[in-house]
């Protein structure tokens, strides 16, 4: 087929329509105007929009198994061959306002040597890197080379989130190492943004990984090795995840550790007071019997003398257990 239509897309309500030209930049088209089939079309849709969902579900483009995966609310990374085409999903960070980065996006991608329908539902900003270098004519040639600049954009975000947390950590050593204990919960969000990360890059590396091994007919050889290179530094991205979640183990013990010594601390200042005062406690238990007999009882010094000996009591006392290395 040399041409197809722009009218294949009638009701999709894009997000965003284009036709890559083949230099790096992008051709606009029109429901009624032909698109020249030697050029690949991206389609970008919100599959939560009624009318996108219609179309996906409607068009006759789409295999069904591929239209089940563009609407489907899985968002574990994937990717799964149908025929000449690939659906792929994956994860990106979440840059959304008012949104934690590590809700991630899911991203899914329907692609072979003519079209790219790709879905979402939360914005990926990692897309308007791809969509600035088309519109500057730096863009994608090809849909290899679209899947391979929308891939890199993406891990790119996700190392950089890494950075971020690995940071953050940093800056919990240094408290730990300063007697400061984090605020209450901060290290668990912390430990529970690397393991999310964590779970949903490593399939995602595999994926990279496999798009790069397999022979795809919309790949070529510097496609694939890109592909590679791109898993190898979403892969160191991961090794720095893994030794930030063992460090997060580690903080966590210090941080029980130091509780357990400051409550230690006041457990002993505690028994210390009580021995300074067992004298004392001892001599007005006695003298508080109300009985007679007892020494002082009509002198009208006699208080005063009292209080005198049990603060001579406490300071000859204090200075034993100083000498004595209690103190």
């Amino acid at each position: 087929m040399e041409t197809i239509y722009g009218s294949v897309f009638k009701g999709s309500n894009p997000i965003y329509a284009c036709q890559l030209n083949g230099k790096g930049g992008i051709t606009a088209f029109g429901e009624d105007s032909p698109v020249t089939a030697a050029q690949p079309v991206w389609q970008h849709l919100d599959y939560k929009n009624p009318d996108s969902h219609q179309w996906i579900m409607n068009t006759t483009l789409l295999p069904f198994p591929v239209k089940e995966g563009l609407v489907s609310d899985n968002i574990r990374p994937k990717v799964l061959r149908t025929g000449e085409g690939t659906l792929i999903t994956l994860r990106s960070v979440n840059r959304n306002n008012n949104a934690r980065p590590d809700h991630l996006v899911s991203f899914r991608i329907y692609i072979t040597d003519k079209v790219i329908i790709s879905s979402r539902h939360r914005k990926i900003h990692s897309i308007d890197q791809i969509l600035d270098d088309l519109h500057n004519g730096v863009g994608a040639k090809s849909t290899g080379n679209w899947l391979v600049e929308i891939a890199g954009a993406i891990t790119d975000e996700a190392n950089d989130f890494i950075e971020e947390l690995h940071d953050n950590l940093i800056e919990f050593e240094d408290d730990i190492l300063e007697q400061k204990v984090p605020g209450r919960g901060e290290l668990v969000l912390l430990r529970k943004q690397l393991i999310v990360l964590r779970r949903y890059m490593a399939p995602q590396r595999d994926i990279f990984i496999r798009l790069a091994s397999e022979k795809l007919s919309w790949m070529n050889d510097e496609e694939r090795r890109l592909m590679q290179e791109i898993a190898d530094r979403l892969s160191r991205g991961i090794d720095d995840l893994d030794g930030c979640i063992a460090r997060t183990a580690v903080l966590a013990d210090e941080i029980t550790s130091m509780m357990a010594d400051a409550m230690n601390r006041r457990t002993y200042m505690m028994s210390l007071l009580a021995m300074v005062f067992l004298p004392t406690t001892f001599l007005t238990g006695l003298f508080g019997v109300n009985l007679g007999g007892i020494p002082g009882n009509e002198y009208r010094f006699g208080f005063g003398l009292f209080t005198l000996l049990l603060s001579f009591l406490m300071v000859a006392f204090a200075w034993w257990l100083r000498r004595s290395k209690w103190l």
